[in-house]
């Protein structure tokens, strides 16, 4: 069923089918269990911040991050493992239908560092916010790319912030299929998140978890954010 969704393109589906699949999704969900933002590990760098371990799919905040493509239509590879596929999977076949409605109707594709929302569907999130991180070539990290790295984080919260949403989890973005290592890719994502906080002394954003699902970028956050595992 996932490598079929995976592969179908973004037209036109019957109710019929939505219902078998949302029946069939939710099910899923159900057997893999929801997980509450209490359940996850708080930083004492702020209590904001939060560090959670394992698949972004389950976790019940306002909105989840998906590390997007340009297109925005998830991920066409049946069963790939970056977070593109997960989502999209997760969350039903009228998630890649909704954003191939918002591509069409800017008429060119997402721009590195900028951020859409749509609906989650049959995840446990209210919502999904898209953002395309950069692609590293060569291993070599640039300037512009940091600054893209830090707007993809900085366009969620403001998006965020703009739909009254108090909280959002990120996931590690860019640093699977687009190459950005991790370490650094960690400390730009916990930076901007504090010059937000920083700036935005009034935000109504409540609670920020970075999720991550490898071991290597749990331990780089846990260190960063000065929690351990228990």
């Amino acid at each position: 069923m996932r490598s079929l969704m995976n592969l179908r393109p973004p037209v036109p589906i019957s109710e019929l089918f939505l219902k078998a699949q949302d029946k069939e999704l939710q099910k899923q969900l159900h057997e893999k269990g929801i997980v509450r933002l209490n359940q996850a590990l708080l930083s004492p760098i702020d209590n904001r911040l939060k560090l959670w371990q394992g698949d972004i799919t389950r976790l019940k905040a306002d909105a989840i991050v998906n590390a997007a493509n340009s297109q925005m239509l998830g991920c066409f590879v049946p069963l790939h493992s970056c977070i593109d596929n997960a989502i999209h999977s997760a969350a039903g076949i009228q998630l890649r239908l909704e954003c191939n409605e918002l591509i069409k109707k800017q008429d060119h594709p997402e721009p590195t560092g900028s951020a859409k929302l749509t609906k989650a569907y049959n995840l446990p999130s209210n919502f999904v916010i898209h953002t395309v991180g950069p692609i590293i070539i060569n291993g070599r990290v640039t300037q512009k790319e940091e600054s893209q790295l830090a707007d993809c984080y900085h366009s969620c919260l403001l998006l965020a912030e703009k739909n009254n949403l108090k909280s959002i989890s990120f996931c590690c973005i860019s640093t699977g299929e687009y190459r950005f290592p991790n370490q650094h890719a960690a400390e730009i994502a916990v930076r901007t998140v504090c010059e937000y906080f920083g700036e935005y002394k009034y935000t109504g954003i409540e609670t920020v978890v970075f999720n991550v699902y490898k071991d290597i970028d749990y331990s780089i956050y846990s260190q960063i954010l000065e929690c351990g595992k228990v």
